[in-house]
């Protein structure tokens, strides 16, 4: 069995784009890092991953530096 490669922007269907762009303009960052990009081999993962993470770092009673350190995903 072949192991999953990671699948970049460029290569990506217009689902895991959309995911991938609302990563980057969320976290002002330029790019998704690998772990987002594996999680694209299932593009249903990838967009419920996202979705909980947003909703864990909402604003609330944690400081988003907080939140981020008990909830990192590449952790």
């Amino acid at each position: 069995m072949s192991k999953p490669k990671p699948i970049d922007y460029v290569d990506a269907s217009g689902e895991v784009r959309a995911v991938y762009d609302d990563i980057k303009s969320s976290r002002n960052v330029p790019d998704v890092n690998n772990f987002w990009k594996y999680l694209a081999n299932d593009p249903k993962t990838l967009s419920r991953t996202w979705q909980s993470l947003k909703e864990v770092m909402a604003p609330g009673a944690l400081d988003p530096v907080v939140k981020e350190m008990l909830y990192s995903p590449s952790a």
